[in-house]
């Protein structure tokens, strides 16, 4: 039959679509079907159909509308139209299935499920509609938090802006106040010392002319004239000032030089604890850099404590290269924060928030720490070592191995030295404490540490015979 339908010729309208059934019995460019039958498992369009009809006038071919789901609907084992629902096992089957494999089931026909199923798909449907509702009423109050706290972080920044631009400003105040004061003891000075000058020339002069008169005197032949006129150029002409100081008012300013240091470091710490507690308020995300551009973004100037480093120790290159002269000591003024055992130094910079630096080492033996402002300095007990007590993290390089040292405990890392350049990460608020192998712009993880860090951390840095460390 379907040979027959094929050999007649249709118009050239209805074409299928890509989204359309398309008609089985069209040969060439096929057109849109719109009915489809569940005894020839065909689907026709409107000329082949009416064919269809009249070759099977008089039987019941059960027609469907159009669909590409024809085998789907007949039983993959009779080959019958599945109309009937199996409850026991939740699907559908044909009218010889009740007769066999799903005999003594609980049965009914497809409509009749389709009916239950239809309620039970408008609950389904209302309880959808309201997790819509109320999902789209959870992101518009989530947006609306995120605008809230956009605005409110805005708000900070500016009032944060504004704060420090104060701050920034007494500073230059009192930065020209300090400033005015010393030009003005100098000028107040150098007044008094230059009204001396004039002085002093003036009395070497009178003292010259004396001398040169008290010269002329020794040869005259007059003895008459020598006696009355020695009487008054033997006596001295008196100082105006002999009491005075000529230096008292040149004092140095050293003493005012030490004042401002400390202001700084005092300023300097005291900003580092305020940020620290304001780091503390504000949760933050731990998203940990990938890339060394990542890391770079975070990364932090190094400058050494002059007041911390070890007698043995030298520094070069404007204090950016740390190497050892033991025996040969080193002249720095004794210093209650210096290291006078252990060959360490520390930054005079705490860490706090998210901090990134580079170091270069050499030799065979360097650790590289972060540390408590509070560890020990003097003597040779382990309260004082980098690594050896709860106030330091030192990781240890040398040109076989690594190990990671805290709270005297040593840990030896799987990882092989393939780089001298070492990349240090610390995210203080989270706790993070990470050290990389640097090659390149390759960075390769060696060992991270995940605690609590109760005070700002030190930069710092134990260097052994031999071995020196620079930093970048």
């Amino acid at each position: 039959m379907v040979e027959k339908l094929k050999k007649i010729k249709l118009p050239a309208d209805c074409y299928a679509g890509a989204e359309d059934v398309q008609c089985d019995v069209c040969t060439g460019r096929k057109h849109k079907a719109v009915k489809s039958c569940l005894v020839c498992l065909n689907s026709y369009c409107q000329n082949h159909l009416e064919q269809h009809e009249s070759l099977f006038k008089g039987k019941r071919h059960n027609l469907t509308e159009a669909t590409g789901r024809l085998q789907e609907m007949i039983c993959p084992k009779h080959n019958k139209i599945l109309e009937v629902f199996c409850r026991t096992d939740q699907k559908c089957i044909c009218v010889l299935c009740t007769m066999d494999e799903h005999k003594n089931h609980d049965t009914v026909s497809a409509a009749a499920q389709r009916t239950e199923k239809q309620h039970q798909l408008k609950e389904t449907q209302r309880w959808f509609q309201q997790r819509i509702q109320q999902r789209e009423k959870d992101l518009q109050q989530l947006r609306e938090a995120v605008e809230s706290h956009k605005r409110s972080a805005q708000t900070a920044v500016e009032d944060s802006e504004r704060i420090f631009t104060e701050l920034i400003h007494s500073i230059e105040r009192s930065r020209s106040e300090a400033t005015q004061r010393i030009r003005d003891q100098e000028k107040t000075a150098v007044s008094r010392a230059e009204g001396r000058l004039e002085r002093l020339e003036q009395e070497i002069n009178d003292l010259r002319r004396r001398d040169a008169e008290l010269e002329q005197l020794s040869h005259t032949q007059d003895h008459i004239h020598f006696l009355q006129s020695f009487q008054s150029l033997s006596a001295p002409p008196e100082s105006t000032d002999v009491n005075d100081d000529p230096f008292s008012s040149l004092s140095s300013f050293d003493v005012v030089r030490e004042s401002v240091r400390q202001l700084r470091d005092k300023l300097e710490d005291f900003c580092k604890e305020e940020l620290k507690k304001i780091s503390d308020r504000v949760t933050f995300t731990n998203i940990v850099p990938r890339t060394r551009n990542d890391f770079l973004q975070y990364s932090h100037q190094l400058n050494l404590d002059l007041n911390t480093v070890n007698k043995f120790l030298r520094l070069s290159e404007r204090n950016r290269v740390i190497t050892v002269t033991y025996p040969k000591l080193q002249s720095y003024p004794d210093h209650p924060d210096r290291f006078d055992h252990w060959f360490q130094v520390l930054c005079r910079e705490s860490v706090c928030g998210r901090c990134y630096w580079e170091i270069e080492w050499s030799g065979n033996d360097v650790r590289i720490t972060v540390s408590y402002k509070s560890i020990s300095r003097k003597g040779e007990g382990n309260e004082c070592g980098f690594g050896r007590n709860d106030q330091s993290w030192s990781l240890i390089c040398s040109s076989s191995s690594y190990s990671f040292w805290y709270n005297d405990i040593q840990t030896k890392l799987p990882v092989k030295p393939i780089s001298r350049r070492i990349g240090v990460y610390v995210n203080h608020s989270a706790g993070t404490l990470s050290f990389y192998s640097v090659s390149g712009d390759t960075m390769s993880l060696i060992h991270t540490v995940q605690t609590t860090f109760t005070q700002p951390l030190y930069p710092g840095f134990n260097v052994h015979i031999g071995s020196s460390v620079k930093l970048c």
